[in-house]
């Protein structure tokens, strides 16, 4: 007498006899021992496909950044009148988009500087103390330098989106935006 194959034999999961077994049951079979493989086929179907969304999702990434290749510079827009800006103050406007906040700080006659006013740590806005010659982000106290836009104490530590400008007419225009690294 031979014994049978373990693995060949169909187990239910709840042990009564096959004939017992409700008829879905019947119709669709749970071999318990056999359960725990996975087939090559359903094995090599689920590669292809999580490959397919990577692949998929490379590809978008690489549309958005043609996408944003693609805009370009943003327009020049005016920001102030000269006589509208003392001498050690700041004014806040939006640049390049409406929803960008941006600082221009008035440090002399001739010195004008801009920045994003987007903290690089988390996002905060910062805030000008011209006086002690920086930005403070309050929420983690971040501190940048004012006239570089670089961290100088606090988490932050990347600099600070600096926004070029160019003075004529007797207006103060942003011409665009100068994402630095370090």
């Amino acid at each position: 007498m031979t014994r049978p194959d373990l693995n060949q034999i169909v187990r239910t999961p709840d042990g009564r006899p096959e004939v017992e077994q409700p008829k879905w049951r019947r119709d669709f079979p749970i071999d318990l021992p056999q359960d725990e493989y996975v087939a090559r086929r359903d094995f090599t179907k689920f590669m292809v496909l999580t490959s397919l969304a990577f692949a998929v999702g490379q590809v978008w990434i690489g549309i958005e950044n043609w996408r944003r290749r693609r805009r370009g510079q943003p327009p020049i827009a005016e920001i102030a009148k000269v006589s509208d800006v003392p001498i050690g103050s700041t004014i806040t406007f939006a640049y390049p988009q409406l929803h960008d906040a941006c600082l221009l700080v008035r440090t002399g006659e001739l010195t004008w500087l801009a920045y994003a006013q987007e903290c690089t740590h988390l996002a905060c806005a910062v805030i000008p103390e011209v006086d002690k010659g920086q930005f403070r982000c309050p929420c983690h106290h971040g501190y940048f330098d004012l006239t570089t836009g670089r961290p100088i104490a606090g988490p932050p530590r990347r600099p600070l989106p600096r926004i070029t400008l160019d003075v004529r007419n007797g207006a103060v225009y942003a011409t665009g935006v100068e994402e630095r690294t370090a």
